[in-house]
């Protein structure tokens, strides 16, 4: 699946990719709106159903992923909420092993993730795997997400690499589709990003790995 003899960087997202996605679907699809329905006195549907609406309409832009963003939006301290949560916060089997292989070679590695400052820095401070990074970049640096073809650029000028020479493993299609576009010679995604739920069937046009241990380099 992965020709690592074409790979100087690995490019690797966090959440879904490294941490267990479970968290954040519990977080936003379950807690969130709880939270919300007690503050405003709703029923928890009603407040679901707004939820789900409002947060939808800014998929695929960095207020989607902006806990300062939502934090004034649903006037909720979105980044306690998560720290009062992070009993939750999970390594996906294998990831461990993957990075520590990564980390005794010779290839530059880099956590890209559109994860929020804040929620970066609990979810590093939870599981410790920023010991296996070169650099850690959050698209809220530079002000776009991963989705968008300027992250890439930003990224490229303040990290230089071969994009041809590039891996990049993303549970997200759009961000891998980005990727590609941009000149990324090698994209992967995960099959299984959250436990919770059953692993998806294929992440087509892009191989899905299913088990780390079998990708190591």
């Amino acid at each position: 699946m992965i020709d690592w003899t074409d790979i100087d960087t690995v490019l690797l997202d966090m959440d879904g990719t490294l941490l267990d996605l479970a968290f954040d679907n519990w977080f936003w699809q379950r807690h969130v709106p709880e939270q919300y329905a007690l503050s405003r006195g709703l029923e928890y549907a009603e407040a679901e159903r707004v939820l789900q609406d409002w947060i939808a309409s800014h998929l695929g832009t960095l207020n989607w992923y902006c806990l300062d963003f939502w934090t004034r939006e649903l006037n909720l301290n979105i980044a306690a909420l998560k720290r009062a949560a992070a009993d939750r916060i999970a390594v996906r089997p294998g990831a461990e092993a993957f990075l520590g292989a990564l980390r005794d070679g010779p290839r530059q590695v880099i956590m890209v993730t559109n994860a929020h400052r804040d929620a970066l820095d609990l979810k590093l401070e939870r599981t410790g795997i920023d010991r296996y990074f070169d650099a850690l970049v959050s698209s809220h640096d530079y002000g776009h997400p991963k989705e968008a073809q300027d992250f890439w650029h930003r990224l490229r000028e303040r990290h230089p690499f071969d994009p041809a020479r590039a891996l990049l493993v993303d549970d997200s299609l759009p961000v891998l589709h980005s990727g590609r576009l941009y000149g990324l010679g090698h994209l992967a995604s995960i099959l299984q990003p959250d436990s919770s739920l059953p692993a998806r069937p294929h992440t087509d046009p892009f191989p899905g790995i299913d088990d780390f241990l079998r990708v190591l380099p």
